[in-house]
């Protein structure tokens, strides 16, 4: 899945402070450390070399030493205050206790002790340090799903126990599954069961408004490991595999909707892939940018989605015809 602006602005930022703490960091050192390529840690450094302060002169961006880097080494030479303590004002505050408010409501159930201890703790000192303005933040997280899913989720999460799901997929193929539950997990518009599916052998996950039914078995649901990138959603592999060359414009898509590659062109144009399931879904996709689409592959698909729109086009006709005179 292609890398997200804002998680790219998180690691800038983390690898400023990170520089700032550590005098001369070789590449794979950096690259290990937030879990990227070396190639990655030459282009963010680079990124920020050309990052700065209003004026934006010489002296006023982010500087590194240029004898070091040549040498694959990483030296930061000038943070321009990136490193100093954050100060929060009372709505930044107000924001962040919502947030950690928000964050219990739906993760500490699947919590283990220690870290449901490490965010009561931060809630309660961030809460006191607010004072009177933090207790007027009442936040109550709403989980997609029916009532009786989200209960029987909640319920197998907090005691430990195995699933019985009946699901939906993306392409209205219903299944039954047996699930050992991981913990729920949110986003900014769906929530999601990381669970490990016992039929495919493996970590899932499982969108909790296509849950359909659920219930919690006797069967204690055994611990299994996860990987680092359990909960970010990666497309169903049996999916046919698209490619969309979009106007640069449309770059929204390549940070909204889960891709598999990203290729930029010198023109400011760029080539996603995506797997598709759906077919509703890819069409639903190519109409919203058609302004911006320079090419579709495979060509059978092109010829779909044009067929689908001008299907649609031909279905405003007779809304355009005039109504025949009245006596």
């Amino acid at each position: 899945m292609a890398e997200r602006a804002s998680e790219r602005l998180l690691r800038l930022l983390g690898m400023i402070t990170y520089l700032d703490r550590h005098t001369g960091v070789p590449v794979e050192q950096v690259a290990a450390h937030f879990g990227v390529s070396p190639r990655q840690v030459i282009d963010d450094v680079d990124t920020l070399w050309m990052t700065g302060t209003p004026g934006y002169y010489p002296h006023d961006l982010i500087d590194f030493d240029a004898a070091s880097y040549e040498e694959g080494v990483v030296r930061l030479t000038e943070a321009r205050g990136m490193t100093r303590p954050l100060r929060l004002g009372t709505r930044e505050a107000v924001a962040l206790v919502a947030a950690l408010r928000a964050m219990r409501e739906a993760l500490d159930p699947s919590l283990d002790a220690e870290r449901s201890q490490v965010l009561s703790s931060a809630l309660e000192k961030l809460t006191a340090a607010t004072g009177e303005a933090a207790a007027g933040v009442d936040v109550r997280l709403a989980v997609d799903g029916s009532p009786q899913v989200v209960a029987a989720i909640g319920s197998a999460l907090q005691a430990g126990r195995r699933m019985w799901l009946r699901y939906v997929n993306a392409s209205d193929v219903a299944s039954e599954r047996e699930v050992d539950p991981i913990r729920l997990v949110t986003s900014d518009e769906r929530s999601y069961l990381l669970a490990w599916c016992l039929r495919a052998d493996g970590e899932r996950l499982f969108r909790v408004d296509r849950v359909v039914a659920a219930t919690v078995l006797d069967a204690p649901a055994e611990p299994h490991p996860v990987s680092a990138g359990a909960t970010d959603f990666r497309p169903d592999a049996s999916g046919g595999l698209v490619t969309l060359r979009l106007a640069s414009r449309a770059r929204w898509v390549a940070e909204s909707v889960p891709v598999e590659a990203v290729r930029n062109h010198e023109d400011g144009s760029f080539e996603v892939d995506l797997r598709v399931a759906n077919q509703a879904w890819l069409r639903h996709l190519v109409l919203r940018v058609a302004e911006d689409v320079l090419e579709v592959r495979p060509a059978e698909v092109a010829a779909a989605v044009a067929r689908f729109a001008r299907e649609a086009l031909e279905a405003y006709g007779p809304l355009g015809e005039p109504a025949p005179p009245t006596a």
